[in-house]
């Protein structure tokens, strides 16, 4: 079978188990996880056959013609460009989504839904594949919007939660208000390029014998940005991804590690010299990695929630892929795709498997029942090898690859003359560079947060201690969530046994999460050449750091659990964990802010993140307030003229259309009261009509 045939069913195989899966999982249910997991599995191995068929070989590309556009110039072409970058994410989109569907049969095996979600689930990969493979802009732009879509579904799997139903809302409409300058940014690009085929357009751009330039590259480099900001979730554009936490554990895996949010570093990754063409867009770039890294670090120091710790986790990750992009490295940018695809994967299916054993999303929960460790041990492994390749601590895949992005910031940094540097402003380099610094002991700290609230928790017991809630629980009264409580306000989740698929599919990803990075040797040979190794001076700094970032939180723990253990502390409130884990997981999704409140305003005296941000906790764990102010900028105004058009078309247009229609009735009813039906009436009306006009026309006649 030609590569030609392998890599066109990578992305129709998922798109048809989606479709026999929209068909038959009502009429067939024994076939839906058949369905759901064989189509993904197999384009995982026929994605990993293309890339060892093309992989450091140079590109294949095919086209054919879909539909004319009116323009023969600009058709639209069912086009696909393999080349080393396509190849991989192709790989790692497959094998994620692979994993994500194996693992969703044991966690979503009761769920009456699941039909239909697996049926989104093989739809958003299809529509991610086609994303990597093709060439041409409308078509790219057909699997982008597809995806915005299934998000929307995804995220609002529960509908029954109104987090659910609120969360879904958000992240279709915010990706939306990006899409459409990005929609106008793919036309203008392809009326000044006169193509719509991706890689046509880069070589003109490449090219010094073609002596092409864009004639307005800052304004389309600016509106392709607007949608990839809202698309991977960057500053200002950012705030959808961690609501969309409401979804189902899976669902994050899948959004977070290797589809949507890395749809917009790959699409920038693939048009980078349209980015380069304008060094005010690659300013706005740099910039906007920055705030997306420090801020989203910082938010999340602050969470409570375990998943919402891990979304902001991924909206810093993804800051530095956008920063590396910044200076120009897309190989820098796409290996830190790929390796924090993998980790990022294993630590949402491990919070998964922590939120059934715990009956909880709350690490402040977490750490009072205590003894989450031994009752899932294969998630305590494999998410403390993934926290540790989070914290880029060597030799796990995320060191290697965030030392890449270092050393390309470095580079562009301090030798601006040098490489691919030569299109990137210094400044934009030392923005980057500091920005990723300064991030990379954030992310240590929030990471080691984590793993020691999650899994070393005191399990602090003082009977008669305050709940969550405010109110005295005694030993075995019942809490918030109708379970029986422990002693000092905590409940004791009973044992529960995750499904063994679960836990295997956690291992499946720690390989990985220990090895890709060891990759960065040879994968320059499938990219652009450039070097990914680590360079000493931000290795040292960057390791450095990160260390000083465990140290500091670790001491920080310390001195927060002696403190807590004289005061009252938050009652632990656990949900089901003996019923399955989506059952939890809705159940703790929608008791969580019942029973804790506004957990930024909550004294939690055990959380070492408060200690350590100060009077700064408050405004992180809301996110420094952005949503707040989008909804006295635009939410609230909006509203209010939706009210103001609502009232217009109500009480004015309407009054007009009212007033003509009940004109029209009395007029009628007044004619209808006339027609008595007697005879002698009629007549009687009738002379005395004739005798009125006779009087009126002597009247006129005597000139009266």
């Amino acid at each position: 079978m030609s590569t030609t045939t392998l890599a066109v069913l990578v992305p129709l195989l998922p798109f048809l188990g989606a479709l026999a899966g929209l068909l038959l999982g009502r009429r067939a249910p024994a076939y839906v996880r058949p369905l759901a997991v064989l189509p993904t599995l197999t384009s995982a191995a026929l994605a990993a056959a293309v890339a060892v068929r093309q992989g450091g070989e140079g590109t294949l590309t095919g086209a054919t013609r879909l539909t004319p556009t009116g323009n023969d110039a600009l058709p639209v072409e069912l086009a696909f460009h393999l080349d080393g970058f396509a190849v991989l994410v192709a790989v790692l989109v497959a094998a994620v989504a692979s994993c994500v569907q194996i693992y969703s049969t044991g966690y979503l095996r009761d769920d009456p839904r699941y039909p239909s979600y697996a049926a989104l689930v093989s739809l958003f990969t299809a529509a991610m594949l086609l994303v990597v493979y093709s060439d041409d802009l409308i078509v790219l732009l057909v699997g982008w919007e597809v995806m915005g879509i299934c998000s929307y579904f995804l995220v609002g799997h529960y509908w029954e939660t109104a987090a659910a139903r609120s969360a879904s809302l958000k992240a279709f409409l915010v990706t939306k208000l990006g899409d459409v300058p990005f929609i106008i940014g793919i036309l203008a690009l392809a009326s000044e390029a006169g193509t719509f085929r991706i890689s046509t357009i880069v070589t003109r751009l490449t090219s010094p014998l073609s002596g092409f330039e864009l004639e307005h590259p800052t304004v389309i480099a600016l509106l392709l940005l607007a949608g990839v900001a809202g698309k991977s979730a960057q500053f200002p554009l950012h705030t959808w991804l961690p609501d969309a936490m409401a979804g189902p554990t899976p669902v994050s895996a899948l959004i977070h590690a290797a589809t949507m949010v890395a749809a917009g570093v790959y699409f920038v990754a693939r048009l980078l010299p349209v980015f380069t063409s304008s060094a005010a867009a690659l300013a706005v770039l740099a910039a906007m990695a920055a705030v997306t890294m420090v801020g989203s670090a910082l938010a999340a120091l602050a969470q409570d929630d375990i998943k919402r710790v891990l979304a902001y986790s991924t909206v810093g990750q993804l800051g530095y892929m956008t920063g590396a992009l910044a200076v120009a490295d897309r190989g820098a940018a796409v290996f830190h795709l790929i390796s924090h695809g993998v980790f990022k994967a294993l630590l949402f299916l491990a919070a998964g498997v922590l939120i059934h054993a715990a009956g909880t999303n709350s690490l402040a929960a977490m750490s009072r029942t205590g003894g989450l460790a031994g009752r899932a041990p294969d998630a305590y492994w494999t998410m403390t090898v993934a926290l540790l390749a989070l914290a880029a601590v060597p030799p796990f895949a995320g060191f290697f690859s965030k030392e890449a992005v270092l050393a390309a910031a470095e580079h562009a940094a301090l030798d601006p003359a040098g490489g691919a540097a030569h299109a990137v402003p210094p400044a934009v380099g030392w923005t980057v560079l500091l920005a990723g610094l300064l991030t990379a002991a954030l992310t240590a700290a929030y990471a080691t947060r984590l793993w020691l609230l999650a899994f070393h928790g005191r399990g602090f017991a003082a009977s008669g201690e305050s709940t969550a809630s405010g109110e005295s629980t005694a030993p075995g009264e019942s809490t918030a969530s109708g379970e029986s409580a422990a002693p000092g306000g905590n409940t004791a989740p009973g044992h529960a046994r995750q499904p063994a698929v679960m836990n295997a599919v956690l291992w499946a990803l720690a390989g990985p999460t220990i090895a890709v990075g060891l990759l960065h040797g040879a994968l320059p040979d499938w990219f652009d050449g450039r070097s990914l190794a680590p360079t000493l001076t931000t290795s040292v700094l960057g390791t450095g750091l990160a260390a000083a970032g465990i140290v500091v939180m670790y001491a920080a723990w310390r001195h927060s659990t002696a403190t807590a253990a004289a005061r009252a502390p938050l009652g632990a409130v656990a949900a089901h964990p003996e019923a399955e884990p989506a059952v939890s997981e809705a159940e703790a999704i929608a008791t969580h802010r019942a029973v804790y409140g506004d957990i930024a305003a909550a004294d939690d005296p055990a959380d070492p993140g408060r200690l350590l941000l100060g009077p700064l906790h408050r405004h992180a764990a809301r996110g420094f307030h952005l949503d707040a102010l989008y909804a006295a900028v635009a939410v609230r105004p909006v509203l209010a003229t939706a009210r103001l058009v609502r009232f217009l078309d109500r009480e004015v247009v309407d009054t007009y259309v009212r007033g003509a229609g009940g004109t029209a009735r009395l007029l009628g009813a007044a004619v209808r009261r006339a027609q008595t039906g007697n005879v002698q009436t009629y007549l009687g009306l009738l002379l005395a009509g004739s005798l009125v006009l006779a009087v009126a026309a002597a009247l006129v006649a005597a000139g009266a």
